[in-house]
């Protein structure tokens, strides 16, 4: 593992590069597309004090923004137009792009890199902030 994640030790983040994981397992995530997903990231920083919990954005594409919450806390939520939850509800297999946390990992960065082992976006929060911004 790099120096950086072996302080953090957190298992599900790739030394190098990027690599798809399994919603669900450790974590779900809510993908908002876009400028919409930029702005929600904005507010959550702006609601949490800046610190909202691990996001990760994508700079081509749809550009998405990957809002990392606890496995197991996106099924059964109604949520926005313009929202896709990434989990392992019945019937469905979800991956999540995850960067390392130093090196080239183009097109993912981490807007939000974790802090600490099982330290995720809230799941109510990040609800409440997209009904607020995208109705």
């Amino acid at each position: 593992m790099n120096a950086p994640n072996r302080g953090l030790n957190i298992e599900w983040i790739p030394e190098s590069g990027f690599q798809l994981r399994k919603a669900g397992v450790q974590f779900d995530a809510v993908r908002v597309d876009g400028d919409d997903g930029r702005r929600l990231a904005d507010l959550m920083e702006a609601i949490t004090g800046g610190e909202p919990g691990p996001v990760v954005t994508e700079a081509s594409g749809r550009r998405g923004v990957y809002f990392l919450v606890p496995a197991g806390t996106t099924s059964g939520r109604a949520w926005p137009e313009g929202v896709t939850r990434l989990n392992a509800a019945a019937g469905s297999v979800s991956y999540v792009p995850v960067p390392a946390l130093v090196g080239r990992t183009w097109p993912l960065a981490w807007r939000y890199p974790p802090t600490y082992p099982g330290r995720f976006v809230h799941t109510l929060i990040l609800l409440n902030a997209a009904f607020l911004l995208l109705g």
